[in-house]
C-alpha cells in the first residue's frame, strides 16, 4: 500500500464529565514531526500519545489537537447529600450550644465547600478514553492517507507510461540523424575535394568524422538507463510501503538522463521528447514529496 503524508481525521467521545474531541491532520515533511495541542490537565498523557502516533507514521508533519469540554453547571451539578446531612447535624448541635446563634441559610449551605458536586473524570479514565479515541482516529487517518496514496500511485504510473512512450519514439530518430549527417558531411567534403589527390584518404577521414559524430550523439546508454529507472519505479510502486525517499532519488536519476538526452540531441523531435520528459519528471517529483 502506498501512503500519502497528507491526511485528516477527527472523532469525539462523550464522558460523564464532559466531551472529548481529537483531531489529527498531517502534511508532507522530511521527517516525522509531531505537534500536540491539548489542555494542561491532559499533559500527563502526552508521552503515550506520541508513542501511539509514532507507531503508525514514519514521515510527515503531524498536528494532534485535543479538546476537553466539561459539562455545564445546569446539567451536571448535584448536591453532596452526605455532607448536607452532616451540616444539618452540626447546625443542630450549634443551636443547642448557642441558642442565640443565627441559623445557616440556603446560600450559606450552598457556598460550603464540597456541597455542590460536578462530575470529573479520573486521570486513568481520561487516559483510557483518549488512547481509545486516538486509535479510532488513526484508523480513519490511515484510510484517508491510503486513499490519497492510491491516487498518487495512479498519477505516477500514468507519467511513467508517457515517458516510456517518449523513450520509444526517440529510438528510431538517432540512427536516422546519424545517416542524415553522414550524407550531408560526405557530400560537402567530396564536393570540396573532388579534384584533390588521395581520395582514399579523404574517404577515411569522412568515416572517422561519422564515427566521432555517432559517438557524440549516441544515446543508447541514456535510453537504456531510462528504461531501467522506469522499471524500478514500477517495481517500487507495486511493492508499496515507505517509498517516498527511494522515488525521490529515482527522480534525480531520471532527470539526469533526460538532460543528457537533450544535450546530445541533433534532431528537433528528440529535443522535444527530452523536454517533455523533463516536464513529466518534474510533475512526478512534486507529487512524490507527498508520499511517505
Amino acid at each position: 500500500m502506498i501512503l500519502s503524508m497528507t491526511g485528516y481525521a477527527t472523532a469525539s467521545v462523550e464522558l460523564e464529565s464532559g466531551s472529548l474531541t481529537l483531531e489529527l491532520r498531517a502534511v508532507n515533511h522530511r521527517y516525522l514531526d509531531i505537534q500536540l495541542r491539548m489542555p494542561d490537565e491532559l499533559r500527563s498523557i502526552e508521552g503515550a500519545l506520541r508513542e501511539a502516533i509514532s507507531a503508525q507514521l514514519q514521515r510527515g508533519k503531524v498536528e494532534c489537537r485535543i479538546n476537553y469540554a466539561a459539562r455545564g453547571a445546569q446539567s451536571s451539578v448535584s448536591l453532596n447529600r452526605e455532607l448536607l446531612q452532616q451540616l444539618a447535624a452540626w447546625s443542630r448541635e450549634v443551636q443547642q450550644a448557642l441558642p442565640e446563634a443565627s441559623p445557616m441559610n440556603v446560600a450559606d449551605v450552598l457556598r460550603w465547600n464540597g456541597v455542590l458536586e460536578t462530575p470529573s473524570a479520573s486521570a486513568d479514565e481520561l487516559r483510557a478514553a483518549l488512547l481509545g479515541l486516538l486509535q479510532e482516529v488513526l484508523l480513519e487517518f490511515s484510510a484517508s492517507r491510503a486513499r490519497e496514496g492510491e491516487k498518487l500511485k495512479d498519477f505516477l504510473l500514468q507519467r511513467v507510461a508517457k515517458i516510456e512512450a517518449l523513450r520509444d519514439s526517440v529510438m528510431p530518430h538517432v540512427p536516422a540523424a546519424i545517416a542524415a549527417y553522414e550524407q550531408k558531411l560526405a557530400a560537402r567534403l567530396r564536393e570540396a575535394m573532388q579534384n584533390a589527390p588521395l581520395q582514399d584518404t579523404w574517404d577515411e577521414r569522412i568515416r572517422q568524422e561519422i564515427t566521432l559524430f555517432a559517438s557524440k550523439v549516441d544515446v543508447d546508454e541514456e535510453l537504456s538507463r531510462l528504461a531501467s529507472h522506469l522499471g524500478e519505479m514500477r517495481r517500487i510502486l507495486t511493492q508499496g510501503g515507505a517509498v517516498g525517499k527511494r522515488l525521490d532519488f529515482l527522480m534525480q536519476e531520471l532527470n539526469r538522463e533526460a538532460n543528457t538526452l537533450g544535450s546530445k540531441s541533433v534532431d528537433a523531435e528528440v529535443s522535444r521528447s527530452a523536454m517533455e520528459m523533463k516536464i513529466l519528471i518534474e510533475q512526478m517529483r512534486e507529487q512524490i514529496q507527498n508520499l511517505e
